[in-house]
């Protein structure tokens, strides 16, 4: 646990791009299921599951960063695209709105940018200097 809060930036970028790669090998992995067997068309338990998995990865990741940012222009973005990240991932389940199919990429490259971002431009010395705007 103390992994993912002195370093929540770099837990953050680590998250979402394993999120992406797992995004863009569905398709893949669907396809070659189908090719070998015909029995059913829906992601198995444990790969769905899988996206929930990171969402709470990337929520401990996108609390730490906001807690220890000095940039308030950082914070909102970042709860904003996992908020975003959230809705497309439950509405995957319950087909709530129809949305494109590679319209998860959006949140999950966002926060990948954000946290980097947040990494370079919150260097601190101290523990003082990066605390959450209060």
């Amino acid at each position: 646990m103390n992994l993912i809060i002195e370093k929540s930036n770099s837990v953050g970028i680590i998250a979402s791009f394993v999120c992406l790669i797992h995004c863009i090998s569905t398709p893949f992995i669907f396809i070659a299921k189908v090719c070998t067997t015909t029995c059913c068309d829906s992601a198995p338990p444990w790969w769905v599951s899988l996206d929930y998995v990171f969402l709470v990865v990337s929520l401990i990741a996108v609390y730490q960063s906001s807690r220890s940012s000095n940039n308030r222009f950082i914070v909102i973005p970042l709860w904003f695209s996992w908020l975003i990240l959230l809705f497309v991932l439950l509405n995957e389940q319950i087909k709530l709105v129809s949305l494109f199919d590679y319209a998860v990429y959006i949140p999950t490259i966002s926060l990948i940018i954000l946290h980097i971002y947040n990494m370079r431009y919150c260097k601190c010395n101290s523990s003082k200097c990066c605390v959450s705007n209060k």
